[in-house]
């Protein structure tokens, strides 16, 4: 890959990320602009191996149902917008961008649909089949894989820590705060979003099948490594400045981060290829 196509690969992984973040749990507005400015460069990303697909008019009509449903759902039930919502979304445009005639949006639409359809498939298994079936897997993992080792680290450098709850920890800085470790905190948003991302360009790329396999692997490792140290630094923040910066650093730190691992695991890919 040239230097000029990597460069608009980076700018894309990180300007979607921060667009899923930013409207899940900061700014809307924001958001909406960070996604169409990475739909714009992506149209710009010549990839290798695209063919057009046909029954353009189903796919078109089967985005626009899955959009529609999920917008009545949601304002039937009275539901606010979330992460889940984000990607159902991506996946209906997804799907409307591969029905249209112009190749570049169709290439859009292929790397959208392998992300979105990927995240939502995860994002299923683990919060409500998971949760069906009464396996705890996600209090489980945050407690023992998030909480407990960000904790340890707190107290090898000597911040005062106790943990009051499974999720819950309490900390005395500038002000005595509780900060409950679940959710977005986990870092599974992120880590299911990277192997949409790493799915889709293996996809669309027509990486090795084992090569493919070894980058998730280690997408994932990387990822959980650096969502430990992204709550360590959320704690020190607010350890040093109070929780109402920590909450401002975690709507903007986590996606930042993300990118960054992204964009490194894609030049990984690039050099292995």
């Amino acid at each position: 890959m040239d230097s000029k196509r990597l460069t608009i690969v980076l700018l894309v992984l990180a300007l979607f990320t921060g667009a899923t973040i930013e409207i899940s749990e900061g700014s809307v507005y924001n958001g909406i602009v960070l996604f169409l400015a990475a739909m714009i460069l992506f149209t710009r990303l010549p990839l290798a191996g695209f063919t057009s697909l046909r029954y353009s008019k189903l796919y078109i009509l089967a985005g626009l149902f899955i959009v529609i449903a999920d917008v009545i759902y949601n304002f039937s039930t009275n539901n606010s917008l979330g992460t889940l919502d984000t990607m159902v979304f991506f996946l209906g445009l997804s799907l409307v961008a591969l029905g249209l005639e112009n190749q570049q949006i169709q290439r859009l639409g292929e790397f959208g649909a392998y992300i979105s359809s990927t995240f939502i498939v995860l994002f299923l298994i683990f919060y409500i089949i998971f949760g069906k079936l009464n396996i705890d897997f996600l209090h489980v993992f945050d407690h023992y894989f998030i909480l407990l080792p960000t904790v340890k680290v707190l107290e090898i450098i000597g911040i005062p820590v106790e943990i009051i709850a499974t999720e819950t920890v309490r900390l005395q800085g500038v002000e005595d705060m509780t900060i409950v470790i679940g959710g977005p905190c986990s870092g599974l948003y992120s880590m299911f979003l990277l192997i949409g991302i790493i799915f889709g360009y293996s996809r669309v790329e027509k990486l090795d099948y084992k090569m493919s396999l070894f980058i998730l692997g280690l997408s994932i490792f990387i990822a959980y490594i650096s969502n430990l140290f992204r709550v360590v630094v959320l704690y020190l923040t607010a350890y040093i400045y109070g929780q109402e910066t920590m909450m401002m650093v975690h709507t903007h730190l986590g996606w930042i981060i993300f990118a960054v691992i992204a964009a490194a695991i894609i030049r990984f890919i690039e050099l292995k290829k």
